[in-house]
């Protein structure tokens, strides 16, 4: 069974069941602002869920585009996902779990044909605030799934909702399907296992939370069942890789004949690939553009990362080449192809101007007669010009030169836990992201930290904490008044001096003793490990800094003070953008 194949019989056996089949929603939400894609087949019908009748009636199905952008760093198992499509059925107010469940199982079993000796089934255990599901459990078993391969789980697992705060929430019933062609269906279910993978969900949403936090009956309980295509296609094809199937296929067969490659041996950086480039394809067709914000900024990350492990394979240029083999598979869509590719296509060109200034990085260091490329050298290759560590190592090994892998991964997981906690607000250099627009904020902060030392005469000024978005920058620092509107300007004049000045933004790996001997402006303590990045504008300042910055100040363009306010005891706060 093929793709098409699949979402035609699970459409129609709803359809046997009075299910009216609803339009594929937008990969935009249309009017939910929480979230910048659409990441579940209910997630447009959510009024409906609460309780507006919904014009089709009350038995709903239909197959959604979604986008999932939680984990992309993930992506490369034979599994991950960022674009995939749903397959889903809804009850809003009508049948609910004796029928949903036997509507699932029947799928499964007939239509499907998938032997019921390789599933498995798992129900919620339940907790002080809802009873343990036993009317699930007492349903899979008159179907014919022994009691051994139903397993009770609790609130974490088995359970959905609600979206945010409070609203409809309630258990859930997951179905599993042993993958293994090689080894014999265990007698009892381990949901620990992975050989067993989900196929099917089944969500009752029988409660409302309240503000309160108690759990009260739902005045309208809704059904709400989700199946992935690429999941059930591998499945359906006994494959145990998602990429082996004919939702992918054709891509990485298009990958491997442009870099003349084998998936095997190279299985990772070809999947990688192939769904970003597909997640790529479907955000433009539903109107995203790369950009430096939300969904943009999403959009040129997959496109860029796709770039860079091309370069692994050898491959340039190569971006439309790929996405024409995405075309063919989703002809039910009508992708406007000529339309797609442009944007692929300026963004790969884009990209490809900053890889190059890389590999000039990268040759400075490979021939200055080392023997290894330090971890601290390899992470500023991959977080500031884009090189994945594995085309790094490609890099070097034609240098005759070792990585420092170790050291990169150190880096780069002690970025990555920085990067989480920036998110929550808490990383004192305040990077939200990686954008040109961050970039450039987060470049005018070096120059204000040392134009504010500048004019207002005081050596001992430093930076106390900063929080910066693609929008403006927000610096605190130690003061112990206010500033006048004539040091306000003469502190936005010897920035604005300094951009126009068209400064170059240098980067030198080095101990963090050499640093502070050099007069590299930061606090010296264990915050930094044993080699710092130390960042140099020309000669006007020098700053450790783990940051990305922009290559010279003339990218800036015009630094404005917007506000100057008190932010503590002892601390001012300047509010700050770039026109």
């Amino acid at each position: 069974m093929n793709r098409k194949e699949l979402i035609k019989s699970y459409i129609n056996f709803f359809k046997s069941k009075n299910h009216a089949e609803i339009k594929n929603s937008s990969l935009i939400p249309e009017n939910d602002p929480t979230v910048l894609f659409t990441t579940a087949g209910m997630q447009p019908l959510i009024p409906f869920l609460l309780g507006e009748g919904h014009p089709q009636g009350k038995r709903l199905v239909n197959v959604q585009r979604c986008i999932r952008t939680g984990d992309i760093d993930e992506v490369g198992d034979t599994t991950h996902h960022t674009f995939f499509e749903m397959l889903g059925n809804w009850s809003l107010g009508d049948y609910f779990k004796k029928d949903a469940i036997e509507y699932s199982f029947e799928f499964l079993t007939k239509v499907l044909k998938i032997p019921v000796e390789r599933l498995a089934v798992s129900v919620f255990d339940g907790d002080k605030n809802s009873p343990r599901d036993e009317e699930s459990r007492e349903v899979w078993k008159f179907l014919g799934v022994p009691e051994d391969r139903i397993a009770f789980l609790s609130k974490k697992e088995n359970w959905w909702g609600p979206a945010g705060k409070t609203g409809p929430c309630g258990p859930d019933t997951e179905m599993f399907y042993w993958k293994p062609n090689n080894k014999p269906v265990p007698t009892v279910f381990d949901c620990g296992d992975s050989n067993w993978v989900e196929i099917l969900n089944d969500v009752f949403m029988e409660y409302s939370k309240e503000n309160n936090g108690k759990y009260n009956e739902a005045k309208q309980r809704n059904i709400d069942t989700g199946m992935g295509v690429e999941r059930m296609m591998a499945v359906l094809n006994r494959l145990e890789d998602n990429y082996l199937s004919d939702c992918w296929k054709p891509i990485i067969e298009k990958i491997e004949e442009l870099s003349n490659k084998s998936y095997e041996g190279n299985g990772k950086v070809m999947r990688i690939i192939a769904d970003h480039v597909k997640a790529s394809v479907f955000m433009i067709a539903d109107g995203v553009t790369p950009s430096n914000t939300e969904q943009g900024y999403v959009l040129r990350r997959l496109i860029r990362r796709a770039i860079r492990f091309g370069r692994v394979l050898g491959t340039e240029n190569f971006i439309t080449k790929v996405a024409d083999a995405i075309y063919p598979i989703y002809d039910d869509y009508q992708l406007d192809a000529e339309k797609i590719n442009l944007e692929l296509a300026k963004e790969e060109e884009k990209f490809n101007l900053t890889l190059e200034k890389g590999l000039k990085i990268f040759e400075k260091y490979a021939n200055s007669g080392i023997k290894e490329l330090s971890g601290g050298i390899a992470f500023l290759l991959y977080q500031s010009y884009g090189f994945p560590i594995e085309m790094i190592k490609e890099f070097a090994d034609e240098k005759g030169i070792k990585v420092d892998e170790k050291g990169f991964h150190e880096a780069f997981l002690k970025h990555q836990k920085l990067s989480r906690t920036a998110s929550s607000g808490k990383f004192k250099s305040g990077l939200a992201d990686n954008s040109e627009a961050t970039m450039k904020l987060h470049t005018a902060c070096h120059l204000l930290n040392e134009a504010l030392r500048i004019a207002l005469g005081r050596k001992d000024i430093y930076q106390k904490g900063s929080n910066i978005t693609p929008e403006r920058l927000r610096f605190d620092f130690n003061f112990d008044r206010g500033l006048t509107p004539e040091e306000i300007k003469d502190v936005e004049s010897l920035v604005n001096q300094k951009i126009g000045s068209g400064l170059q933004i240098t980067c030198e790996i080095m101990s963090l003793k050499k640093a502070g001997e050099c007069g590299a402006q930061g606090v010296f303590d264990s915050k930094y490990g044993e080699d710092v990045r130390v960042y140099s504008i020309g000669d006007f300042s020098k700053e450790i800094c783990s940051g990305s910055h922009v290559e010279n100040t003339s990218e800036l363009g015009q630094f404005k003070i917007i506000k100057e306010q008190s932010s503590s005891a002892g601390v001012r706060r300047i509010k700050a953008v770039l026109e």
